[in-house]
């Protein structure tokens, strides 16, 4: 009982940085989350290739509160292009709901490698964002479904609200940066809700689990980080009108790096 109700209280500290960084980057927050997880649940004597998939499963969980929170926030502000959203919509939820699937074949050392392999990619590209000099069309619908679906499967897949992908998709295709991330956040309640849906099932009667799992989600962890994420979303969303985002993401991209490359390590 104490050691949960330690992780309890650890995962409200990671809730906090969670949703200050969904609402401010327009990511749903699992970059930190699963990694604070897969180190956590073990804690909980929760097998390692239980904890991995269980990692992610929550982490979509808490998502879809703090992507809805940061998504409010930026509707009010008018940050959100709800043509390029509903676009994005269907691709983005087919996507979603076969990660937990895909993620129910694959072992957790395949899991944790390529989510360190994706941490390290995308520090890389947060200190070398891709040139949005030229306005450019988005894609056919075609071809534009076939990338929202795939962004929605990895992202599910990863335990991601999937903003680290889409803000430099969308802004490579001329979106000004605040409606990505507005789009990102608005899109990241999908990949969450449907994502997590999946992992639900996916885990359903799995051998081993926790007193407290629904699937591979994790409720008392899921609880600890919603209770304090939903409130730094908001004020992450403000954060991004007055902070200086490029050296946040220089320190957000050196975290990822060191908790890519501990992954790695081991």
């Amino acid at each position: 009982m104490d050691n949960l109700l330690l992780i309890i209280a650890l995962c409200m500290l990671v809730g906090v940085v969670q949703g200050f960084l969904a609402g401010m980057l327009g990511i749903g927050g699992g970059i930190v989350l699963v990694p604070a997880f897969i180190y956590l649940l073990p804690q909980l004597n929760i097998s390692t290739e239980l904890a991995t998939h269980i990692a992610i499963g929550t982490s979509l969980g808490a998502i879809i509160l703090t992507s809805f929170s940061a998504a409010l926030g930026h509707q009010k502000r008018d940050n959100i292009s709800w043509p390029v959203a509903k676009a994005l919509l269907p691709g983005i939820v087919l996507g979603s709901i076969s990660g937990g699937f895909i993620a129910e074949s694959l072992s957790a050392k395949t899991l944790t490698t390529t989510f360190a392999v994706f941490l390290l990619l995308m520090a890389v590209k947060m200190v070398m964002p891709l040139n949005t000099a030229r306005v450019r069309p988005l894609p056919a619908p075609t071809l534009l479904f076939i990338s929202a679906t795939g962004i929605g499967a990895f992202s599910a897949l990863m335990g991601i609200g999937g903003g680290v992908i889409l803000v430099p998709f969308l802004t490579f295709f001329g979106l000004e940066m605040r409606k990505s991330i507005g789009c990102a956040a608005a899109s990241g309640i999908a990949v969450a809700l449907f994502g997590c849906m999946s992992y639900v099932i996916a885990g359903w009667g799995a051998d081993d689990l926790p007193s407290g799992a629904l699937g591979y989600v994790y409720l008392p962890a899921l609880i600890g980080v919603i209770s304090t994420a939903v409130f730094t979303a908001r004020l992450g969303v403000k954060a991004a009108a007055v902070l200086p985002v490029k050296l946040l993401k220089r320190f957000f991209a050196a975290f990822m790096t060191f908790i890519g490359l501990r992954l790695l390590l081991g």
